[in-house]
C-alpha cells in the first residue's frame, strides 16, 4: 500500500525513524511522497531516492555523526570558536554533510529535484534574511531559481542547518540578492501540514513520525529562571506553534510518537549501543501505532 510521510526533526535522534521504517516496510507500506525537516530531511531525502530501511540502517551503523564537525583550530585555541560564530555564523562549515549527502544520493542516481519524481520530496528550511519558511524545491521560484535544477544534497544542508553550529547557507536570487538559509526547525519542526489541505479526499493516506523527549504530549508549564531559559522558551514557541494545528488535529491518527530519553539532539558521539536502542525504539512504536492504525 503506497503512503505518504513526514519526519520531524531531531537530530541524532532521527535513528529511531529508520526502525520504525523497517517495521512499516515488513508490513507492506511503500512511500510515494516524504517530507522532512532538519534530521527528518535526512531520511526523507534517502527515502524518496530509493534506499530502503535496511540499506538506511547499514549506512547509520557505520557512519560516524562526527565527521560533520569538520576540524577546527578551536581544538587548540578556544578564541577560535567564538570569532568563527561571530564573523561565520556557524562553528562549522557544514560542507562535510552536503558532501555525505551528495555521495548517498549520487549512489542511487539522484543529483537535483529532477532526477526525482515530482513532487515526490520536499524539505523545510527558513530565510533568516527575509523572513519567511521556505518549502524545497517548492518555493525556489520566488527566488528565480528552477526548482528541478536544484541539488537535493544542498536542500538538505540547507534544512539541517542547526544555527549557530553549521554555517548558514547562501543562497543569490536572480537579481543576486543573497538570503541566509538555516535549519527549517526553527520555523517547522514536523511539517505535517504539508501533506493536509489537499481537498475533502486526500491522495493517499499519511503518516507522520515525532520524536519526543516524553508522551503524552500534554506539556509541562516551562520554568522560567534567567535570560538562557527566556530564549529557548521563546525558540520553542516559535518553533512549535506553527505545527500545534496540525499535530493535534492528528495527533490520536497519523502519528507515530516516539519517545526518547537520555539522547541529545546534538549528541554526535552517540554509541553503538544507542543507535541500536533507538531503531528498537522507533521499531516498537511503529508496531503499537500499526496495531490501532485505520487507514
Amino acid at each position: 500500500m503506497w503512503i505518504d510521510v513526514v519526519f520531524s526533526g531531531g537530530g541524532v535522534k532521527a535513528f529511531a525513524f529508520v526502525g520504525a521504517l523497517e517495521i512499516l516496510e515488513k508490513s507492506g507500506f511503500r512511500f510515494r511522497r516524504t517530507a522532512g525537516t532538519s534530521a527528518g530531511a535526512i531520511v526523507a531525502a534517502l527515502l524518496s531516492a530509493g534506499y530502503s530501511s535496511s540499506e538506511m540502517k547499514e549506512l547509520m551503523r557505520s557512519m560516524d555523526p562526527e565527521q560533520f564537525l569538520d576540524p577546527q583550530l578551536h581544538t587548540r585555541f578556544p578564541l577560535y570558536k567564538w570569532l568563527r560564530v561571530y564573523f561565520k555564523m556557524g562553528l562549522y562549515s557544514g560542507n562535510s554533510l552536503e558532501n555525505w549527502m551528495n555521495r548517498l544520493l549520487h549512489a542511487k542516481g539522484i543529483r537535483v529535484f529532477g532526477d526525482l519524481p515530482p513532487g515526490s520530496l520536499k524539505v523545510i528550511a527558513a530565510d533568516v534574511s527575509k523572513g519567511r519558511m521556505v518549502v524545497l524545491p517548492d518555493d525556489l521560484k520566488d527566488y528565480g531559481i528552477r526548482p528541478e535544477a536544484f541539488p537535493v544534497s544542498r536542500a538538505v544542508r540547507m534544512s539541517a542547518g542547526l544555527p549557530f553550529l553549521f554555517e548558514p547557507v547562501k543562497l543569490y536570487d536572480g537579481n543576486g540578492e543573497k538570503s541566509l538559509m538555516v535549519d527549517g526547525g526553527i520555523l517547522s519542526n514536523f511539517p505535517l501540514w504539508i501533506f493536509d489541505g489537499e481537498g475533502e479526499v486526500p491522495k493517499r493516506p499519511f503518516l507522520g513520525m515525532q520524536t519526543k523527549d516524553e508522551v503524552p504530549m500534554d506539556k509541562m508549564p516551562r520554568k522560567i529562571k534567567h535570560a538562557a531559559d527566556l530564549f529557548r522558551g521563546l525558540f520553542t514557541a516559535m518553533r512549535d506553534a506553527h505545527d500545534e494545528k496540525a499535530i493535534s488535529k492528528f495527533k490520536y491518527s497519523n502519528i507515530i510518537f516516539i519517545p526518547i530519553k537520555e539522547v541529545e539532539t546534538k549528541e554526535f558521539a552517540i554509541t553503538w549501543r544507542e543507535r541500536e536502542r533507538l531503531f528498537q525504539l522507533g521499531a516498537d512504536e511503529a508496531e503499537t501505532f500499526l496495531k490501532k492504525w485505520s487507514y
